[in-house]
This record gives structure tokens, sequence and C-alpha cells, in this order.
């Protein structure tokens, strides 16, 4: 390596540093300070320096470590490892793409603060922040396409023989739900972001399919916005309103000579619309709407089902994430697209039907268009076509009345 002067090696102990003290606060404010003498030793003493190699002859460690497998980190790595790399300057090494990569996962796999991080691996807080928000908007520029891509006809009805094998619920495309991602109160933002829980957040809507893997997702709603105004609002919402989503025609319920939509199931907070069936409301409901309401209630787990395991899996929804909504939004959307590529590529198991991952087919709700329409009183028939149907011989399954008895 090349010897530098007592100037040079002074002149690469200067580095920029948070001008104030609340941790992972976004933009950074900078003021030139004295690199400390442990920052120095990166190279030699950082996590990853030390603690990483000895990960990679431990397959269960390291799994631990990034909530991944050893060759699926590197399969990812190998995808990204052209965008992440950097260049080396005159007074230091880059730091290689591996660890870029390591430090971004990391974080969002232990929901540690980025100050931890910074200490753990020997990195300056404005060097994590700046790692973990570019690796982030690198994993959804290229690997959005392939983990969130646009259903055609076919794989629809492929989804929604999935739904009818796992769930008993035929004619079933997927279920939406909506998840607050806490964030710090954003500037001047007064309670837009002011949600029922009294926290400030921004919203993940999702699809979801059989599975537990994300079909569609929207992030960066504001908090004080309802499930149902964010899917109305979205642009899966003005696609399906507009059936323009290459949704199949019509299909004859199984066992029957009834010709019914496909749909997506969605909770109370929803609208009833030909292509969206909700649950009956009130209290006194009879055993048919019920019913109804339980095998609707079976099927749309999987969205929350999906929400346990991106929880499980990457712990920055665990905490408060210190970021502007911006930045949050794109880490939120990293991990919607981990959460399909891990499955896809690393096995994870279902939440409660312990088989293996799922086929490979999303949706993507960039790529859809935004065009305005109104529900239609057919809702309602629709609706009393898969009551009627969940009630019948063909379509009733041997443990509805019990379960509808000990709700």
């Amino acid at each position: 390596m090349e010897n530098f002067t007592d100037d040079e090696v002074m002149m690469m102990a200067i580095a920029f540093e948070d001008e104030e003290e609340d941790e992972d606060q976004t933009p950074p404010a900078k003021k030139k300070k004295w690199v400390h003498e442990a920052w120095t030793k990166r190279e030699t003493e950082g996590e990853f320096a030390t603690l990483f190699k000895e990960l990679v002859a431990d397959g269960k460690k390291i799994h631990e470590y990034f909530k991944m497998s050893q060759h699926h980190f590197e399969l990812l790595l190998r995808k990204l490892d052209v965008y992440l790399k950097k260049e080396d300057t005159k007074f230091r090494l880059a730091i290689t793409p591996r660890e870029r990569l390591a430090v971004c996962l990391r974080y969002l796999a232990t929901g540690d603060s980025m100050t931890t991080i910074s200490f753990s691996y020997r990195l300056r807080k404005t060097t994590v922040h700046e790692i973990v928000h570019e690796t982030c908007t690198i994993i959804v520029d290229k690997l959005l396409k392939e983990a969130i891509t646009q259903p055609t006809e076919e794989i629809w009805k492929d989804i929604a023989k999935q739904f009818f094998e796992r769930w008993n619920f035929p004619n079933c495309l997927g279920a939406p739900d909506g998840k607050h991602i806490f964030i710090k109160k954003p500037p001047n933002s007064g309670t837009e972001f002011y949600n029922y829980k009294g926290r400030f957040s921004i919203v993940l809507l999702a699809l979801v399919d059989a599975k537990c893997n994300f079909l569609a997702v929207d992030v960066g709603a504001k908090g004080r916005d309802r499930d149902g105004g964010i899917f109305a609002n979205s642009n899966l919402g003005h696609a399906l309103e507009n059936n323009n989503l290459s949704v199949p025609s019509d299909s004859i319920l199984p066992g029957t000579d009834t010709v019914a939509p496909y749909v997506i199931v969605g909770d109370e907070a929803f609208p009833l619309k030909t292509y969206l069936m909700r649950p009956y409301s009130g209290q006194d409901l009879n055993n048919q709407k019920r019913i109804f309401n339980y095998r609707l209630s079976r099927a749309r787990r999987t969205s929350e089902n999906a929400f346990v395991i991106l929880t499980q899996k990457f712990r920055i929804f665990n905490r408060r994430i210190e970021l502007d909504p911006e930045y949050a939004d794109k880490i939120v959307l990293a991990t919607c697209i981990l959460h399909n590529f891990i499955r896809k590529y690393d096995g994870m198991q279902d939440v409660d039907s312990g088989e293996g991952p799922s086929h490979q087919h999303h949706l993507e709700l960039a790529q859809l268009s935004k065009r305005g329409g109104k529900s239609s009183k057919s809702a309602f028939q629709v609706r009393e076509i898969y009551k009627n149907y969940f009630n019948s011989e063909a379509g009733a399954v041997p443990w509805q009345n019990e379960s509808i008895n000990n709700l």
C-alpha cells in the first residue's frame, strides 16, 4: 500500500459528524470534526472485519444475523454488487459492496439505531445513514420488477386456485390490508401523520397472496388516513375499479353452476365492491352471515400473517423509525422487496400452512393506471352469492359452524 506523509495521515482523520445528538436524524446536519481513534480501526476491529468472517462459517448464525442464509446473501450481493461499488480515494479504501450490504441488512434485521450500528462497524453515523439510504434505493431500483411483477390472467387464476386450496375461498385474488409504520414527527406537518393510535406514522398498504407474499405495495400514505381511503386513492384501487388488471372473467364456483366474479377480501375498513368483499356489519347477525364473515376472515388472515412475517424478519418495524417520511418510505419498500426475495429463494415457511415458498407472480402498483370509478349496488348481490355458497353443501367446510359458535 502507498506510504503517506504525516500530513496526509492527519487529513485522512478528518470527517463529517452530526451536529446534533438526535440519532438517525435525516438529513444529518454536519460539521468538521476529528474522527475518534476507534473509527480509524474499522478494517481490523470493526464488526465486519471480526465477527462477519466467523458467521460465514456457521450457516445458522449468519441466518440469525441477517435473517437470510449465507447462500442467499451471496445471491443478493451478486445482483447488487456493481451498483454498490465505490471507488478508492488517495486517502482511503472504499467500503466494499459486501460490507455496505451487511451494514444495511443488519440495520433492517435488528432495529438497532444507526448510532449502535456506527459503533459496532466502526463507521461514522453519517456514513451509516448514507449506506442504508443508498442500499435501500438500489434494492428498490434494481429488484422491484423481479420481486413484484404484474400478473397475467393465467397467473391470477393460479393465485385464486391457491386461495381455494389453502383457505377455502374460491375466486379470491388476494387480501388487502394496511400497516402503520411509526416514524418521528415530520417537521411542519401538523397532524397529517398523526394516527388513531396517538403516534406519527406512514401507512404500508399491501395486497397479499395465499402464501403471504406481497402482490402489491403502496407506501407513504399519511398516518391520519384510513385504510379504505388509502385503497380508494391508490393505483390498485383505481385499476380494479376500471378492470384493467387482466383479471379473469367471472367463473363458476366449485361444485355448483353459480357464476361469481373474482374478488379480493378485506376487513371492515374497506368498501364493499363487486371486486372487494368485506364482512357484514352489526352484532345481531344470523348464522349465514356469521359464517360468511368467518370464511372471509379466514382468507384475509394471509395479509395479517404477511405483516407478522415482515416484522419478525425486519425488527426495524419494532421501533420508531427516526427518519423523515421520504427516507422511511424507501426503507419500507425495500423490506417488502426483500420479503418476497427471501421467500422466493430462501424457502421461508408460511405462518399457517407449513408449506414452502410461493410462486413468483406479483403486481407492482407503480405500473397501474389511475382512473376514477364508482361502486355498484351489485356489490351487495355478489356478497350474497358468496354467503349462499359458504352455507351450501358444495361450499361449506365441516368446522365452520363450530368455529362461529366459538367466536
